[in-house]
């Protein structure tokens, strides 16, 4: 069996359950998630913080310092060009492309500034290489954050600031504008690509998560649904004892007045038309496999309680060595619901042990309460006799545990299921003999 933890009947579907929270967050557009926010590593989430700040403590006072002393501003400008260059580099963590203005209308305005000053040789321009780090740093924030067509217009931006302030001063250009235009160029192009593979992952992910939610719920609908139309043939037995002894009482009751004869007529008409509703669902829920096998399995007269040594019979011939413990002689009067519900609880937990503890020893116990008020059925398996050897089956799909839970949700019974210390697993469901609650089957 598949290993997990204890599962009770009224226990939720882990899948569908982390699939309705995936889908009802949704982001705040105020506020957007900061870069790499998406990673599961806490160091990876904080990077950006510490890039930026780290970035900011050395850009700062060095912007500061050389446009006042080695370009010759006035030391005010200098500190507010230092200012508006470096510390949106703090802003680009959430908003890149935001920064990324700021801090392009301030190195354009730099430029601007230093064409007040006497030309010094040796000193680059229209960029200096403090504008040129900043300015590289947040290209790659932007490619990691926006689209194809905003990281296009932000490299025809910059390219065009660039060839515009060369024509204004040809004279001050040293060519290292051609530096941050290939590198802002290539940076966009790896931080694009990063981004759009970050996203086909998530998207993927996601995708993931929500077809594994409509598989559980599919399962569970199947089941639900395997269930109905064998609970149909309980409740349609029942139907026909109502109508077969509605129509014959005026016959086996001498001396019964008109008004009793036409109260057991309009019973037995009612029954009828009632059994009649019946095999029209029937029809709807039977219409995906009638023309197969399972047509005619789900036809088939259903079995109980006494066909379980048949089955373990059948499980032991197929190799694995099981152990019966079952009341003599067997109980007899059971409610059908139960009756059937303790068969497929047992065929459903052989089958699993067969499929992934191959040649386990196993043991299948039936009792019946001290009291009489319900039904134990426990199936407990030991470790698989080879470790080494693999099961038959490495990736379950969870359809036994699901059709368990549900049918002892329908006859009102607790399930507990899980593995076993030293190895196996072990299914006990615990099935009353009197439940109000076969409708919160198709309610819950």
């Amino acid at each position: 069996m598949t290993p997990g933890s204890a599962l009770r009947c009224d226990v939720r579907p882990v899948p569908a359950a982390y699939a309705e929270q995936a889908m009802s967050k949704s982001r705040n557009p105020t506020r957007p998630a900061p870069l790499f926010g998406h990673s599961r590593r806490r160091w990876v989430r904080r990077l950006p913080y510490g890039v930026a700040i780290l970035f900011i403590a050395v850009l700062l006072p060095v912007t500061g310092v050389v446009l006042a002393q080695d370009h010759g501003l006035r030391e005010d400008l200098a500190v507010a060009l230092a200012v508006l260059q470096t510390l949106p580099l703090l802003m680009a963590v959430r908003r890149p492309l935001r920064a990324w203005a700021i801090v392009f209308v301030a190195d354009v305005a730099g430029a601007a500034a230093l064409l007040a000053v006497p030309a010094q040789d040796g000193r680059p321009w229209p960029w200096t290489p403090m504008s040129i780090i900043g300015m590289l740093l947040l290209t790659l924030a932007v490619g990691l954050r926006e689209r194809r067509r905003t990281l296009l217009a932000v490299w025809l931006l910059l390219l065009s600031a660039s060839l515009v302030l060369r024509n204004v001063s040809s004279e001050r250009d040293d060519g290292t504008w051609v530096t941050l235009v290939v590198l802002s160029g290539v940076l966009l192009v790896v931080g694009g690509a990063l981004r759009e593979r970050g996203d086909a992952q998530r998207a993927l992910a996601e995708q993931e998560t929500i077809s594994e939610a409509e598989r559980a719920r599919r399962t569970l609908l199947e089941e639900r649904t395997r269930i109905a139309r064998e609970l149909h043939d309980v409740v349609a037995h029942h139907m026909s004892v109502i109508t077969v002894q509605a129509d014959s009482a005026p016959y086996r009751l001498d001396g019964l007045p008109s008004p009793a004869r036409e109260e057991f007529a309009s019973i037995a008409a009612t029954a009828r038309e009632s059994l009649t509703e019946m095999r029209r669902l029937l029809g709807v829920l039977r219409s995906e496999d009638a023309s197969g096998e399972g047509g005619g399995s789900e036809r088939a007269p259903q079995p109980g309680v006494e066909r379980i040594p048949q089955l373990v019979e059948a499980t032991v011939r197929a190799g694995l060595p099981v152990e019966l413990s079952m009341p003599d002689p067997l109980p007899t009067g059971l409610p059908q619901t139960v009756d059937l519900s303790a068969y497929r609880i047992t065929q459903e937990a052989l089958a699993n042990v067969v499929r992934h503890a191959p040649g386990a020893e196993t043991r299948v116990s039936v009792t019946v309460d001290a009291d009489g008020s319900g039904l134990m059925v426990l199936v407990v398996n030991a470790a698989a006799p080879h470790a080494d050897a693999p099961p038959l089956e490495t990736s379950g799909t969870g359809h036994g545990l699901v059709g368990m839970r549900e049918r002892v949700r329908l006859v009102g019974g607790t399930l507990d299921t899980g593995p076993l210390p030293g190895g196996g697993f072990r299914v006990a469901a615990r099935l009353p003999f009197t439940t109000n609650t076969e409708e919160e089957l198709f309610t819950a």
